[in-house]
């Protein structure tokens, strides 16, 4: 398999990835952390898919997508932090004051697991905010150490996978996901 990592601009290929299986159906979108809490709940069903295609046409388009061929088998969010609610969280703390970039979701197609996809997306993310001027860009994984994680719940992606990319344990969080504390990664871009 030969991955490759392109801008998430194509929006038939977001919605393969994070979109739902029915077209009413109120699955995330990846937007939970994208837009304020009272947006995500109102948007609801095919409006969620509406607003998911709009950002597909902005730029920056709102993360990665990893392809095999022509296949897509992965997806990243990226952005800003400063367009996310990670810049309103109690829970997880600025580290200082540069313009980072967050990376907040990870996800492979089934299938597709343990073939280095997961591995590609980072890299392609950091690339990604490295190409758009980020000084440094941040990640929120568990820290699961060798526990098990809930594939459903692992979206956050796992600690020991961003320091193989060069991320380093920036500050410990309050926030618990699936049982795991979550923690901020960092690598500086400049």
């Amino acid at each position: 398999m030969v991955i490759k990592v392109r801008p998430a601009s194509v929006y038939e290929d977001v919605r393969a990835l994070v979109g739902p299986k029915a077209p009413g159906a109120n699955v995330c979108w990846c937007l939970s952390y994208r837009i304020p809490s009272k947006l995500n709940n109102e948007l609801r069903g095919p409006a969620r898919g509406a607003y998911v295609a709009e950002l597909c046409r902005a730029d920056p388009p709102p993360g990665v997508i990893a392809y095999d061929g022509d296949e897509p088998v992965g997806w990243a969010a990226v952005a800003p932090r400063t367009d996310t609610s990670f810049a309103r969280s109690r829970k997880i703390p600025y580290v200082d004051d540069l313009p980072v970039w967050s990376l907040w979701c990870l996800r492979v197609r089934p299938g597709h697991r343990k073939q280095g996809v997961s591995h590609a997306l980072i890299a392609g993310a950091v690339a990604f905010a490295r190409d758009r001027g980020a000084p440094a860009i941040e990640a929120y994984p568990l820290d699961n150490g060798d526990a098990r994680v809930d594939l459903t719940m692992a979206y956050a992606g796992i600690r020991r996978n961003f320091e193989r990319a060069g991320f380093t344990h920036a500050a410990d969080t309050t926030s618990v996901l699936a049982g795991h504390p979550r923690v901020v990664m960092r690598l500086d871009l400049r």
